[in-house]
């Protein structure tokens, strides 16, 4: 199956329980990048809308290229009411955006998913001169002890899984590579997350390894998923350390 596939049929789950980022990175962003209202952002795998939305709040206008049809979908449905937002159906390889046009590139969660040299490249040609890239991931904090047994469950559950966000290893080689000179700016923020069941559950049935309803694995995936929130939750709560990862520059 392609990578543009992996989330085919779970654009509902995804877009559901899929956290935001947090109000400090937002503002970094805008302050970072000099960005101005009705600036352009090209957001790249922009996937059901949730970044590109929170963009779209602080008034810039977004370009969302996005391949996979059930999640491009359900963000020209949930984003409607923008007129500042665009839908494109392209790769992050082939955008098929006009060249020098772009303030800023963002990609959040969906770097890993990426022909890194491939989109660089693109990028070079989209983007307006000293325009930057920004990588945001919303990422499992894997010093935890509920992320450690999570991760677990998943290797025993889930035959796709290589690791949460791909099996992507925070390795300073890839960004640079990625980002011209090596030069790159490097913001944490944490951003821990509080789940319900429901939430809980949620959250890890949108990953794309995660299998599905009709999958032989689903019941137990649940099962132990169940367990384990039954483990660590206080009336009726789970908090998921969480930290939201920046990565801004030039290409």
């Amino acid at each position: 199956m392609k990578t543009t596939e992996n989330f085919t049929d779970k654009a509902d789950i995804y877009a559901k329980y899929r956290p935001h980022y947090p109000i400090e990175y937002i503002n970094y962003l805008f302050s970072a990048n000099q960005l101005k209202e009705d600036q352009l952002v090209a957001d790249i795998g922009s996937g059901t809308g949730i970044f590109s939305r929170q963009l779209l709040e602080r008034g810039l206008k977004v370009i969302g290229v996005e391949p996979n049809d059930d999640m491009r979908n359900l963000a020209e449905i949930s984003l409607k009411q923008y007129s500042r937002f665009t839908s494109i159906k392209a790769t992050a390889e082939n955008t098929t955006l006009k060249g020098e046009n772009v303030d800023l590139v963002t990609v959040a969660q969906a770097f890993h998913w990426f022909d890194k040299e491939a989109f660089k490249i693109e990028c070079q040609r989209i983007l307006k001169q000293k325009a930057n890239v920004a990588l945001v991931w919303n990422s499992r904090d894997l010093t935890s002890l509920i992320m450690k047994e999570n991760a677990e469950i998943c290797q025993k559950t889930c035959p796709n899984f290589k690791g949460f966000s791909g099996g992507m290893v925070e390795s300073p080689e890839i960004f640079n590579n990625f980002f011209k000179n090596g030069k790159y700016e490097f913001k944490m923020y944490q951003n821990d997350l509080l789940f319900d069941y429901e939430g809980f559950l949620g959250r890890n049935l949108s990953a794309s390894y995660a299998p599905k309803k009709n999958d032989e694995e689903y019941e137990r995936f649940v099962f132990l998923l169940s367990e384990l929130f039954e483990k660590h939750s206080k009336n009726g709560k789970i908090v998921l350390q969480n930290i939201t990862r920046s990565y801004l520059g030039t290409v």
